[in-house]
């Protein structure tokens, strides 16, 4: 009996051994900040993976995440600065930097941060676009806009022990009632630019079409006095060889009478055979026999 009771009792001790040193480890995972409370205070907050101890039954430890979250947030209307309306559609990518700052302020509940970190990157989005007119927010969307918006938002949660990594606009739109204006707005322009540049470009094309052409009528001058002189220098060449040719008085004669015939082959040619002469002329004088002797 009293065996029974002594087993009994040990293992009353062991099971209460084991269910206190279970109370005493927990365990810390990476990325997660473990907070360790002692009637409800924090007293530790552990951050480093591994396995740690605390007071069995008299502290507790809360869980938090310290992985980057991404929130999807409702898109919004925002006003430009020359009044134009847009609708901001956004994103945002956050996390805990202060554990403790985020059990205190809001209770380590993942809405209600996300609450917050929605209503400071919209007044932090509205307070941008409303100091640019419309065609600067165009302008500016992209890295300098995202870089205005994550920071002006992350001095507004920065008590909730919070951090905003990124706030990103994903698309920034136009109301239905005002994409037509806009679009044909931004068509005329275009258009406007289109015609600047074929007008450039005709003005460019016209400036190299008469440059062209006054090379072409300085090489055509140029090439008609060449020729002009070369013809020139041949027809001199061709009258001193005739007069090489026929420098006496036989050779003149000759000359003369190759000169009578090739006139009189002209003048027979056509219907008409008749020729009148002088008596006296060189051709009559050929026709009968008696010239060139």
């Amino acid at each position: 009996m009293k065996k029974t009771i002594a087993k009994t009792i040990g293992f009353l001790i062991a099971a209460a051994a084991v269910v206190v040193l279970v109370g005493s480890l927990y365990t810390v995972h990476p990325k997660e900040y473990v907070a360790v409370r002692q009637f409800g205070r924090i007293v530790s907050v552990q951050d480093t993976p591994g396995l740690r101890l605390k007071v069995p039954f008299i502290q507790s430890i809360q869980r938090i995440s310290a992985k980057t979250v991404i929130y999807d947030m409702q898109a919004s209307d925002v006003i430009t600065r020359d009044k134009k309306s847009m609708i901001a559609d956004s994103y945002v990518l956050w996390h805990v930097t202060n554990p403790t700052l985020y059990i205190q302020s809001l209770n380590a509940v993942q809405n209600r941060a996300e609450e917050r970190i929605e209503a400071a990157v919209y007044n932090a989005t509205k307070n941008a676009i409303s100091s640019m007119s419309q065609d600067e927010v165009i302008e500016a969307r992209g890295e300098s806009l995202t870089s205005l918006v994550t920071s002006e938002a992350n001095s507004d949660i920065a008590s909730y022990g919070l951090e905003i990594i990124l706030a990103e606009i994903k698309a920034l739109d136009l109301p239905e009632d005002n994409k037509e204006a806009v679009y044909e707005r931004m068509i005329s322009e275009r258009q406007n630019i289109a015609a600047s540049y074929r007008a450039q470009g005709e003005a460019e094309a016209q400036k190299i079409r008469n440059e062209t052409d006054r090379e072409v009528t300085v090489m055509t001058a140029e090439a008609k006095r060449q020729a002009a002189i070369t013809q020139a220098e041949g027809e001199a060449e061709y009258m001193r060889m005739l007069q090489e040719a026929y420098n006496t008085p036989d050779k003149a004669d000759f000359y003369n009478f190759i000169r009578s015939l090739d006139a009189l082959k002209v003048s027979l040619t056509g219907g008409n055979k008749t020729i009148l002469l002088d008596k006296e002329s060189e051709l009559a004088q050929i026709l009968y026999g008696t010239g060139l002797k």
